[in-house]
């Protein structure tokens, strides 16, 4: 059974994240593998000028990106709500080394949700990302995605601030199981 995202709107707002990713030089994406980040995901490993890596868990995407900006290239981190707890100790790094992070995370828990157990976390979300000094934007439609990871961008890596961008799940829709 694969997991695949029903999206609620008719723009290409993974694409919009792409293009301001690109804008902003960004040269390293990692994450692990997520249907609501799948379109981003497959964007970036079209793209010859982008390093992609797979993660096994979510905590080794910060250190991946605190070696990317030491290494002088910039890097996003793309999770779910589910991977966050399992960030908190590392966000302590970028925050204490001042190095900066952009991570974009899809929502779970929100909206139509069908698994209760990503309801605690998709509450925690936001809340423990600020208690570790992280910054929160949220895009809530589609219209707004390029706009709101250009400022979250900007914020992190000219002001080397940690970053986290949450896209609301109503964005991303349903999630169906399908069989292959």
């Amino acid at each position: 059974m694969d997991a695949v995202a029903e999206t609620t709107t008719g723009r290409d707002w993974p694409l919009d994240i792409y293009n301001t990713l690109k804008s902003f030089d960004v040269r390293q994406v990692c994450y692990v593998p997520d249907a609501g980040h799948s379109r981003l995901i497959n964007l970036s490993h079209q793209d010859k000028d982008i390093q992609t890596t797979v993660l096994t868990t979510e905590e080794e995407g910060v250190a991946l990106c605190a070696g990317a900006w030491l290494g002088g290239n910039r890097s996003a981190l793309l999770m779910q709500s589910s991977g966050v707890g399992n960030c908190v100790n590392m966000l302590s790094l970028m925050n204490s080394c001042r190095l900066p992070l952009l991570t974009i995370v899809t929502m779970r828990g929100e909206w139509a949700e069908f698994n209760p157990w990503q309801i605690p976390m998709g509450s925690a979300t936001q809340g423990a990302f600020e208690l570790m000094g992280v910054t929160v934007f949220r895009i809530h439609n589609a219209e707004e995605a390029g706009d709101v990871v250009s400022n979250a961008a900007s914020l992190a890596f000219e002001g080397d601030q940690q970053v986290a961008v949450l896209i609301s799940q109503r964005m991303i829709g349903r999630k169906k199981w399908t069989s292959k």
